[in-house]
């Protein structure tokens, strides 16, 4: 075996060992071991278990970052974004021993290469992206870098999960990756699905793992075909992007219509409430004046008995002081003496002598 086939060997040992156990799990001897070759030869080529660490991690990290360049390179920002999140989970789904690399807390031996490093590489990308976007849409390019550490921990989260979960499947995890970080948590589609762009794009990743066919030179028919490809996908993406924003804004008229329709019955219960509240304080209102009614009546009636029985008691009162003496008996059987006047008659008609 050539110095080249020994270090590419001892590599890839090491690049499965630190995946199972971490860089401080693994030993000098076990990379030996799992190579059959003694320690010497592993301090020769790389001159520790520091110098061949560096190596794995750099090597996977210059292999993600390019998948993720290339997926950036797309023309429209829906592209992008799809072909970003596809590259990652199939870089996450062909290379799982390299990743688990990355994510783990890398030892100190490897320099910048850790994936909050790689991480960081790729959020500059996008800020780069988003603070050109963000002009040409009105928006404050100063906010970009904030987005980009946004969007680009969003996607970096979702795949660190999905390598040891693994379902739903690549498409359907980026789908509805794309769909969050496109449409918003207030316009998420139901049934999310990747643009006809990133369905061809998944497409040649899976037809890549396949023995690529001999390379030829291109002529310039094919070149013209590519370029007309090209633009019909920058088409489709553009088509693509105004059916989702269309649909976004059908689903925010929608929300609105409902929130308004909402609003109104409220406002048509609160209307009622109130009118049975003041239908309420009126019939109190009512019986109070009743009740007060009645209980002047019953004052009125109690004044006027009061009124009779006092007058009954003083015309008891009066019978009883004004009643005269009774006569004696010997007074009762005495005759009374009347003494009549001389009458004196003139007979009309008579004159006298």
């Amino acid at each position: 075996m050539s110095g080249k086939e020994r270090r590419e060997q001892l590599i890839a040992v090491s690049r499965a060992l630190f995946a199972e156990k971490g860089f401080d799990g693994t030993s000098v001897e076990e990379i030996a071991a799992h190579a059959q070759v003694s320690k010497p030869v592993v301090y020769e080529h790389f001159g520790g278990k520091e110098g061949i660490y560096a190596v794995v991690v750099d090597r996977e990290m210059q292999r993600l970052l390019t998948m993720i360049t290339e997926a950036l390179s797309a023309s429209h920002p829906l592209a992008k974004l799809e072909r970003a999140a596809l590259a990652l989970l199939h870089y996450i789904e062909e290379s799982s021993e390299g990743f688990r690399i990355l994510v783990r807390d890398s030892h100190a031996a490897s320099g910048t290469g850790t994936f909050a490093s790689l991480i960081s590489e790729i959020a500059s990308q996008v800020e780069d992206m988003l603070a050109d976007e963000f002009a040409n849409r009105g928006y404050d390019p100063k906010l970009a870098p904030m987005y980009a550490q946004m969007l680009v921990g969003m996607v970096a989260l979702t795949g660190q999960w999905w390598l040891d979960v693994r379902a739903p499947g690549r498409e359907e995890v980026a789908a509805n990756l794309v769909n969050l970080a496109w449409n918003g948590l207030t316009g998420l589609n139901p049934n999310p699905r990747l643009s006809p762009a990133g369905r061809r794009v998944e497409a040649q990743s899976a037809q890549k793992a396949q023995p690529p066919p001999p390379v030829r030179p291109a002529t310039d028919k094919e070149l013209r075909e590519l370029e007309k490809a090209r633009e019909r996908e920058a088409k489709e993406q553009e088509k693509y992007a105004r059916e989702q924003e269309k649909q976004r804004l059908r689903e925010q008229r929608e929300r609105e219509k409902a929130r308004e329709k909402e609003r109104k019955e409220q406002e048509k219960l609160a209307r009622e409430q109130e009118k049975a509240r003041e239908r309420e304080l009126r019939e109190r209102e009512k019986a109070r004046e009743r009740e007060a009614r009645e209980l002047e009546k019953a004052r009125e009636r109690e004044a006027r008995e009061q009124e009779r029985l006092r007058a009954r008691e003083a015309r008891a009162a009066g019978r009883t002081v004004t009643r005269p003496a009774q006569p004696q008996p010997e007074q009762q059987a005495r005759p009374a003496v009347v003494a009549h006047a001389p009458i004196r008659v003139q007979d009309e008609g008579y004159g006298s002598g």
